[in-house]
């Protein structure tokens, strides 16, 4: 049975009436050269139960992060989601509903996006939050443009501790609208100084916090060095349980804080969908991106949810919009947000603590490796080592041996000699003893 709803009958008409002979006059735009010339090689059907041996054929090529000792981080980190979150958003009311436009049948949507919002806001020390944004690194972008239509400025610094994919697509997003933006070498040692660099047309600075190589800086001296020159602090944090450990990055001094959520309640997927957060102060809830939910009271007094801000294309207001980013990543806004609740705040702290922990104790054991450096004076749960040859090369080693060993740097810095030998490594609360021997070992036996 075939599903196409035209018939060839149906197809002349429509070519008859825009005045072409064939579909092919349609391409008439594309070269020649990226034309194929012949199907590509792939099957033509199959039944049900083909298609799936042969995708689970492709699936299991890959090697999942919870079946191997891992060591992953750079952005996007393996913590346990408790089976009561996996449970709640599958209920249906959950995953059909899509925009709340209309609050009299969208309370529970809102409201679960608001309470977002409040947790999002308390964590990172900021006024408010909207109800999330696509993921960390366009929040990233986003927090940029906003800047620039504060301070009415266009320049931009990147720190070299911003993940290089932030920046990547900070710059493709800036790149056409007349923007300057910096972006600084690699802080390899966390000791990088900004404040030099800030200039009468800085829009913003942007960090990250932790760092991509995992160090911990206090940024005041930086908030207090862009205030003073009417420029913004932009505050990146790709590791959300950080803050149940850190300052929170608003009793630093930022004035914008936008971050990767995929943390809480979000599996690693190989690589998303993930959930972007952004919050700010009060005196700039006006230049947010995305939609903000609020409480209100209806005529009878009860409470209530709405919309109060959501000013986006599609609510015809073109190009006065802030932002064009067309929805939120809301199914994954609920599982960060019930994954949080159940924590609660001294769970956070301790789940946090557990992190950092492990941490150390991974650091203590890499230390006993003689040809093994620690980069780092100060992190979280992440850290940069040193190794006495290409780390590209010993990770690779090491995944034969199913040990994922972490993020060689030269992949997120790719041209970049000064960063060969780095590794990242990460731990949170699902790393064990095991895992922790396996690696040591590992490099041990690659490093002699």
């Amino acid at each position: 049975m075939r599903y196409l709803p035209l018939t060839e009958t149906d197809r002349a008409a429509m070519l008859n009436a825009i005045g072409v002979s064939s579909i092919d006059d349609l391409f008439d735009d594309v070269p020649e050269s990226a034309r194929l010339e012949r199907l590509i090689d792939l099957p033509l059907h199959a039944g049900e139960m083909e298609v799936e041996r042969d995708l689970a054929a492709m699936a299991s090529r890959n090697t999942a992060a919870g079946s191997v000792p891992s060591f992953l981080g750079a952005g996007a980190y393996r913590h346990h989601i408790p089976a009561t979150v996996d449970h709640l958003i599958q209920r249906s009311e959950f995953l059909t509903s899509y925009t709340p436009y209309q609050p009299e049948v969208s309370q529970g949507t809102l409201q679960y996006l608001f309470e977002f919002q409040t947790q999002v806001a308390t964590i990172t020390g900021m006024d408010v939050a909207n109800a999330s944004m696509y993921d960390g690194a366009t929040s990233c972008a986003e927090a940029v443009l906003m800047a620039c239509r504060v301070t009415k400025r266009h320049g931009a610094i990147l720190s070299g501790g911003l993940h290089p994919h932030y920046s990547d697509v900070t710059r493709t997003m800036t790149r056409f609208g007349g923007f300057d933006v910096q972006v600084q070498p690699p802080d390899l040692n966390g000791d990088e100084t900004l404040e030099s660099s800030i200039a009468g047309t800085t829009a913003c600075v942007v960090v990250q916090y932790p760092s991509c190589f995992g160090h911990i800086s206090d940024l005041r001296p930086l908030a207090a060095a862009c205030h003073q020159a009417g420029a913004l602090l932009i505050v990146v944090v790709t590791e959300i349980v950080a803050l149940g450990a850190l300052t929170a990055p608003g009793d630093l001094g930022a004035d914008i804080v936008v971050g990767e959520g995929q943390s809480l309640g979000n599996a690693l997927n190989f690589g998303g969908p993930y959930l972007g957060l952004f919050a700010a102060r009060n005196e700039h809830v006006r230049q947010m991106p995305g939609r903000l939910c609020g409480e209100t009271t209806d005529v009878e007094g009860r409470r209530g949810y709405v919309l109060t801000l959501s000013t986006r294309e599609q609510h015809i207001r073109r190009e006065k919009a802030t932002s064009n980013i067309c929805t939120n990543s809301g199914l994954c806004a609920l599982a960060f947000c019930i994954h949080l609740s159940l924590l609660g705040g001294e769970g956070f702290a301790r789940l946090a603590k557990l992190n950092h922990g492990n941490a150390v104790l991974l650091a203590e054991q890499l230390s006993d490796i003689p040809a093994v450096e620690i980069v780092n004076d100060t992190f979280f749960n992440e850290f940069t080592v040193r190794l006495p040859q290409p780390a590209a090369a010993v990770v690779r080693a090491l995944a034969a041996k199913k040990i994922l060993a972490g993020v060689p740097v030269s992949r997120l810095f790719p041209g970049v000699a000064s960063v060969d030998n780095l590794l990242l490594v990460a731990t949170t609360e699902c790393t064990v003893q095991g895992s922790r021997d396996a690696l040591v070992a590992g490099l041990r036996g690659e490093l002699q």
